[in-house]
C-alpha cells in the first residue's frame, strides 16, 4: 500500500504559517512518485485520489463526498483555500506591479527605504585614500499598515450536500478575485498616499485640462528618470483617452493588440485597466522598484467550523499591506 493511503488525516494538521499541502508534502513527498503514475500530483491531489474526489470536470462529485468520512473531511478546508487562491490568481494584477513580495508572522513590520538625491545615486570617481560616499539604507518611521480582507460563508451542510463540488468552486473563485481586487484597491491607495511614512506619489501637470497627450506620457516618463516607466495603472475614463490616442493607433500597437490582447503605450510601457483608479488619473511606475507587499500568512479559513460543524459560517480571509521602496519610481497624472 502507497504511503499517501496510510496517512491519519486530522484537523490537527492544520498549523500555523503552514497549509495542509506543505504538511503532506514533509510526510508524503512528490519526489518519491517520480516514474509512476501518480507523478504530477501533489500531496493533497494524492488525497483526494485516495477518497476518490473528483473537485472539477466531468463528473465532479457531490461536495458531501467531502463528510463520507472523518479523514475525508479534514481535506475540506484545504480545498476552499486552494479554489480561493486560484481565484485570487486569476484575477491578480499585483504581481505587475509588486516589486516583491515579504512574508511575516504576524501584523507589526517596517519596511527599509534609501531616498537618494541625484547626487546620491552618482557613482563618482574616488581618488586613492579618499572617502567612498555612503548611501543611508533605514527603516521607516511608521509600520507598514496590513488589513485584514476576506468573505464569510454561510450555509448549511444540508444546503449544499447535493451541489457539484465544480460549481461551488466557482463561488469561491470570486471570493478569492474580490480579494485581489481589494487588494489591488490598497496598492493603488499606497503609491498615490504612501505608507504613512511621508513618501506619496509625485505629481506631473498635464500639458492641457481636461484632455489626454502623448507629451503627458512624454513628460510622465521625463519625471520617473532615472528610474523606467514600463507600468501604467489608468481608471476607466483615462484608458479609454490612452487607447483612442493616435499613437495607439500605430499598425505595430495595434496589431499586438488585436492579436495578443495584450496592451501596450506608445512608449512600451505595460497598460493596466484597474477600477482601484477613478476620473482621469494615470499612475506610471518601475514595477521593479516601486512597491513591496507585505503578507501575513497565506489565505486563512475557519477549518473547525467547516470539519465539526459542516459548514454553517466559516471565514475565508487573508492579511495584507503595502510599503513603497523607492518613492520617486511611480508619478501621478491628473489630466
Amino acid at each position: 500500500m502507497a504511503k499517501y493511503e496510510n496517512i491519519n488525516l486530522e484537523k490537527g494538521m492544520y498549523q500555523s504559517g503552514r497549509s495542509l499541502t506543505e504538511v503532506l508534502e514533509a510526510m508524503d513527498p512528490s519526489e518519491e512518485y517520480k516514474g509512476t503514475s501518480l507523478e504530477g500530483l501533489d500531496a493533497f491531489s494524492r488525497q483526494l485520489k485516495r477518497f476518490d474526489i473528483k473537485v472539477s470536470g466531468k463528473g465532479s462529485d457531490c461536495i458531501e463526498k467531502f463528510f463520507s468520512t472523518s479523514n475525508s473531511a479534514a481535506l475540506f478546508p484545504e480545498y476552499v483555500s486552494r479554489a480561493v487562491n486560484a481565484g485570487i490568481e486569476e484575477a491578480d494584477v499585483l504581481s505587475d506591479i509588486v516589486a516583491t513580495t515579504t512574508k511575516i508572522d504576524g501584523m507589526d513590520y517596517r519596511s527599509c527605504t534609501s531616498d537618494l538625491s541625484d547626487d546620491d545615486k552618482a557613482l563618482k570617481r574616488v581618488a586613492e585614500g579618499a572617502f567612498i560616499p555612503a548611501t543611508e539604507i533605514k527603516t521607516g518611521d511608521n509600520l507598514v499598515h496590513l488589513h485584514k480582507r476576506g468573505r464569510m460563508l454561510v450555509a448549511s451542510y444540508e444546503a449544499l450536500r447535493f451541489q457539484r463540488i465544480d460549481l461551488f468552486t466557482v463561488t469561491l473563485k470570486q471570493i478569492g478575485a474580490y480579494i485581489a481586487r481589494s487588494q489591488m484597491a490598497d496598492a493603488v491607495d499606497v503609491i498615490i498616499n504612501g505608507d504613512g511614512n511621508n513618501n506619496g506619489c509625485g505629481s506631473v501637470s498635464p500639458a492641457s485640462s481636461g484632455s489626454l497627450s502623448y507629451e503627458d506620457l512624454i513628460n510622465m516618463w521625463s519625471a520617473l528618470s532615472p528610474f523606467s516607466l514600463n507600468t501604467v495603472l489608468a481608471s476607466t475614463s483615462a484608458m479609454t483617452a490612452l487607447l483612442t490616442m493616435s499613437e495607439m493607433k500605430d499598425s505595430t500597437a495595434g496589431l499586438n493588440f488585436q492579436g495578443t490582447g495584450r496592451m501596450i503605450t506608445p512608449l512600451g510601457a505595460d497598460l493596466i485597466h484597474t477600477t482601484a483608479l477613478s476620473g482621469n488619473n494615470i499612475i506610471g511606475l518601475d514595477k521593479n522598484c516601486a512597491l513591496e507587499m507585505v503578507v501575513s500568512g497565506d489565505v486563512s479559513v475557519d477549518y473547525d467550523k467547516l470539519i465539526d460543524r459542516q459548514l454553517e459560517k466559516a471565514v475565508i480571509s487573508c492579511i495584507a499591506g503595502f510599503a513603497k521602496i523607492y518613492s520617486g519610481a511611480s508619478k501621478k497624472l491628473t489630466y
